[in-house]
């Protein structure tokens, strides 16, 4: 699978989100090669703020309305940042196949958790996960936006200053 050729179709999605002024997190989901979903963080600003519409959430609603019944372990995940516990939960249980993301969450990343103590459902998950992928590429985008003195969100949290300080 060309890691790269998808992680930059992230990427474009996280531009989208970082151009509207939200947190740059942008996700696809491929199949047999092909992209068959796409989101990026919606509504991070304003008075509309809420912590639904993460980019792994928009695109699992866009799949689901995919009208081609598709094996869902047979699809990778792309993100320009690991996914929180909600979004790899979500993931786990729609029965996602392999994670890749570029950029970790110092702060609520959710892929390392130690899902030994939990219930089957997640314990016995075969999600594989990689990171780092086009690392540089995510970190310039959240830098540009916690650089930004018009974005409130997460500002002087440790996720903005582990990004900042890098």
């Amino acid at each position: 699978m060309d890691y790269d050729r998808f992680m930059g179709a992230a990427l474009r999605e996280a531009q989208k989100a970082l151009a509207r002024r939200d947190f740059p997190v942008g996700c696809v989901m491929v199949h047999e090669g092909r992209i068959v979903a796409r989101g990026s963080r919606k509504r991070t600003c304003g008075d509309g703020r809420n912590e639904l519409d993460h980019a792994e959430i928009v695109a699992l609603r866009r799949l689901a309305a995919h009208t081609d019944p598709l094996d869902p372990s047979a699809i990778t995940v792309f993100s320009t940042m690991e996914p929180c516990l909600m979004c790899f939960s979500a993931l786990m249980l729609h029965g996602i196949g392999k994670i890749v993301y570029s950029y970790e969450d110092a702060m609520g990343g959710g892929t390392a958790c130690d899902r030994s103590r939990l219930s089957p459902l997640y314990r016995d998950s075969l999600i594989r996960v990689r990171g780092g992928v086009r690392r540089g590429e995510s970190l310039a985008l959240f830098k540009a936006f916690f650089a930004d003195p018009r974005h409130s969100y997460w500002r002087g949290s440790h996720l903005a200053e582990y990004t900042l300080n890098q």
